[in-house]
């Protein structure tokens, strides 16, 4: 086949052979970690396939895979992808055991590959997966009826590879480019979960658009925090540094993504990667962590922290316009290098002091914190994509960002914006972000009309709002999703995520927020609040946070932080005044994955949040529920 349609086969071939004993893998095992070369990844993954194929495995049949990140899951992908086969990839964040069994059932999934984490959850489900002949077990357990250890399949691939080994070979040359690599389940954020179809081509034709723009020094580690199921860490972690010559570590898994997350800090400072995948929710939980660190040193230390990040912030502006500030300011820079050794250079430390940016996709990124984290020598260069488009379509990077923006668009990629007829706008208005290229999907698993409806001429319908920069047209500004849209009594619409993520991102005392009006009169603003950090400011003021009066003390600073978008607010006129909340509710459930109301990338499903607090929200639009002080409000707190 053409060298310019490569398989992921092709890929791992290539590159595998180029880096041949440079180090690609890296996992923590037995408290000491772990070195894997290419090579040996390479060999690996024909070995399993084998396995797959004396197993019975054939061409284009598919085996679901749940495990947290770490070898065992990109050899496991790579025996699949080797065999014929197509990887269903499976969150291990799954609690819903109608979740899991509707995907093992609607994928088709002939066999199941399942740590030793997950593997309760499969035994759960088992009985009603009648296309399941075998389930796969990653770690050494006691194994039951209709499972077998991954040790097993293994020990069948080398005996296979010795007495067929012309045979996986012949299953390998037979994949070509279009053949099906993986079935990728949406998250669900506004509807049921679609079965996305991934070529092989998707999959090499979005690393190639990747180097576009943005390139990773040879030799650099990244530390994947992201779920490898996660089409963005599939795509930017593991193949994009294959073919950069760099090399991945994954966090030391556990008993429950719980215990996943407490392990991230220590693995930063053992791994001391050069580069991170992040989501926002991730990206937010750094900065509060280093901001209780600081405070916890005193008010001196706090004091100095907080006049150097904005000495840093206005000398950044926007990135693209860094260190150009008025003539009067000229010790900004200066100032800026003192503090960054002072304070700065200390934070990075606790990120293994090699640390050089973070690239986030998931969702958007309040412009914020963008300047945050570039601020303390740890930017955060904001990307954009959505798995159908296997997923990256622009990203930020070092020497080419602007704040605010998602990205420079990938190349070869034809984007266009569409209003709601369909007809391309012009470049600075805003519409719907559609995309044609080697990058969009194949379809919708057994959804014809989906992906119909999805897919116009070979144009991908994104379901996401944006704009073309005026001023320079490479970079793509995205502003929202359609779905997501409130709608006001006169039927405006408006989106509302930029409001909720700056009110999260600017609040210390806010860690969650979502803006309601569907044809509503005013709107409403749902707040999960953080209760310590609320109390401590109470207490410090006097009161004690227990009482009627202290909770309605926090409810006033929850009222101010609200304010600051209001006219004489430090944060006025950043949102229309008409969208900005008139009535407060109090949550008392965060969000989280277990209760739905997050999904498995940490991304707000607004569908459930307001199913949820669906009672709370009619009344807020009373009398009685517009009043900050209602009963349930301080019930709340």
């Amino acid at each position: 086949m053409a060298d310019s349609r490569l398989t992921i086969i092709d890929f791992v071939e290539k590159y595998t052979k180029l880096y041949t004993d440079r180090t690609f893998l890296r996992e923590k095992v037995n408290g000491k970690w772990t070195e894997t070369s290419y090579r040996d990844t390479r060999e690996e993954g024909r070995t399993l396939a084998a396995g797959f194929m004396a197993l019975g495995l054939n061409k284009g049949e598919k085996v679901a895979l749940i495990s947290e990140g770490r070898n065992l899951w990109i050899f496991a992908e790579l025996g699949i992808l080797y065999a014929g086969g197509v990887n269903v990839p499976l969150s291990f964040k799954l609690e819903s055991d109608n979740d899991l069994l509707f995907r093992i059932n609607h994928s088709d999934s002939r066999f199941i590959i399942a740590s030793e984490s997950q593997i309760d959850k499969v035994r759960k489900v088992i009985s009603s997966c009648p296309a399941v002949e075998k389930v796969i077990v990653l770690d050494d357990i006691e194994l039951k009826e209709g499972e077998i250890g991954i040790s097993q399949l293994r020990e069948m691939g080398l005996a296979f590879r010795k007495e067929h080994g012309d045979e996986l070979e012949k299953r390998i040359k037979s994949v070509g480019p279009d053949d099906y690599a993986n079935i990728s389940y949406t998250s669900g954020t506004t509807a049921d979960p679609k079965g996305i179809l991934l070529t092989h081509r998707n999959y090499t034709a979005n690393v190639e658009q990747c180097h576009s723009v943005i390139n990773i020094h040879d030799n650099a580690v990244m530390l994947i925090i992201l779920p490898l199921d996660h089409c963005f860490a599939h795509v930017a972690g593991f193949y994009f540094m294959m073919s950069s010559g760099g090399s991945i570590a994954t966090v030391p898994g556990g008993k429950n993504a719980v215990t996943m997350l407490k392990n991230i800090p220590v693995a930063i400072k053992e791994v001391r990667p050069h580069v991170m995948l992040s989501v926002p929710a991730i990206s937010r939980n750094f900065r509060k962590n280093i901001e209780a660190g600081i405070r916890k040193k005193g008010p001196l230390v706090e004091k100095l922290y907080n006049f150097a990040l904005d000495n840093a912030i206005n000398y950044n502006r926007e990135y693209w316009n860094e260190g150009v500030p008025c003539w009067k300011q000229w010790w900004r820079a200066p100032l800026k290098l003192i503090f960054d050794r002072l304070i700065f250079k200390s934070i990075r430390e606790n990120f293994g002091g090699r640390f050089e940016f973070f690239v986030g996709g998931g969702a958007l990124l309040d412009i914020a914190l963008q300047k945050y984290f570039y601020a303390i020598g740890m930017p955060v260069f904001q990307g954009y994509g959505l798995s159908e488009a296997t997923p990256v379509i622009c990203s930020n990077a070092g020497g080419h960002a602007r704040f605010g923006s998602s990205g420079r668009i990938v190349s070869p990629m034809e984007i266009k914006i569409c209003n709601e007829n369909g007809e391309e706008l012009p470049h600075g208005e805003t519409g719907e972000i559609v995309i044609r290229g080697e990058n969009v999907m194949a379809g919708y698993w057994k959804n014809p009309e989906a992906t119909k409806s999805t897919i116009v001429g070979g144009w991908l319908h994104t379901g996401d709002r944006g704009y073309i920069c005026p001023e320079d047209p490479a970079f793509l500004y995205v502003t929202g999703r359609f779905k997501s849209l409130l709608i006001s009594s006169d039927g405006e619409k408006y989106s509302p995520e930029g409001y909720e993520d700056s009110l999260t991102d600017n609040s210390k005392y806010i860690d969650s927020a979502v803006l309601y009006n569907n044809q509503s009169p005013y709107t409403a603003v749902l707040i999960i609040p953080n209760k310590p950090a609320l109390a401590e400011t109470v207490k410090r003021g006097g009161m004690d946070p227990e009482t009627v009066e202290g909770k309605k003390a926090m409810l006033d600073i929850i009222q101010a932080e609200c304010d600051n978008y209001r006219k004489g607010g430090v944060h006025e006129g950043m949102f229309p005044e008409k969208w900005l909340p008139a009535a407060i509710i109090v949550g008392e459930e965060p969000f989280t994955e277990q209760n739905g109301m997050l999904n498995t990338t940490a991304k707000m499903v607004r569908r459930k949040v307001e199913a949820r607090y669906a009672e709370r929200i009619a009344f807020a639009m009373t009398a009685e529920g517009k009043n900050l002080y209602n009963d349930k409000n301080i019930e709340s707190l």
